[in-house]
């Protein structure tokens, strides 16, 4: 199982389709367009904040086991990265420590029960490193209204958060082999650029590292 990490605006998407073909094999997307909270999250996160991490995962988690029990299935997001957002929007106040502390144990008892599925953790995690220019622009390209960042709703400012934070998380990732791809330097739907990234993510299963070309 491969799981893919990133800020919105990564590219994950697109990786998750290209990998499962190359694969053959099923992606699991993330909830976004049926998602009947992001929206006012994003009209209102202090009010919807605590509820969004929830949706999210009991989502994630529904995906996870269902692709614990196939082989080589593609997930665009991991279960790993919810703390993350989560403890952003406490930091921000749109979610309280009380909350804050039901979420993690909530996620600490879902981690024991996939402890006893077939496999523990992903057999690969990668994360997609992308300047903050390329992410708005992706955000921009795919032109859901709710994303855009205005003077006046300050998702610029979340967004720069968020950024910052990425890296920090990547490097202390600790659950399994992780790969760490420059978004910004292939363009995927290039079939040379496509095949130089495919290539990385077999050597990192197979357990060996190759010369970046």
């Amino acid at each position: 199982m491969i799981v893919m990490a990133g800020m919105i605006g990564a590219g994950k998407t697109t990786y998750t389709t290209k990998i499962a073909e190359e694969l053959q094999t099923q992606p699991f997307y993330e909830a976004v367009d049926e998602n009947p909270i992001l929206n006012k999250y994003y009209e209102d996160p202090e009010k919807y904040g605590f509820a969004l991490q929830i949706y999210f995962l009991n989502k994630r988690f529904k995906s996870i086991k269902e692709a614990f029990f196939d082989q080589n299935n593609v997930l665009d997001r991991s279960i790993y990265e919810d703390a993350l957002f989560t403890k952003i929007n406490v930091d921000n106040g749109n979610i309280s420590e009380e909350e804050y502390q039901l979420y993690l144990a909530l996620l600490d008892n879902m981690m024991e029960e996939l402890s006893t599925l077939p496999k523990k953790a992903p057999d690969l995690m990668v994360y997609l490193d992308a300047s903050f220019e390329h992410i708005l622009a992706n955000i921009k390209k795919r032109g859901r209204s709710f994303e855009q960042p205005t003077e006046e709703n300050g998702l610029l400012s979340y967004y720069k958060q968020l950024h910052t934070a990425y890296g920090d998380w990547f490097e202390q990732y600790n659950h399994g082999p992780k790969l760490r791809i420059d978004a910004d330097r292939y363009d995927v739907n290039n079939e040379k650029d496509w095949q130089n990234v495919f290539d990385q993510i077999q050597a990192k299963l197979n357990g060996k590292e190759i010369m970046i070309g």
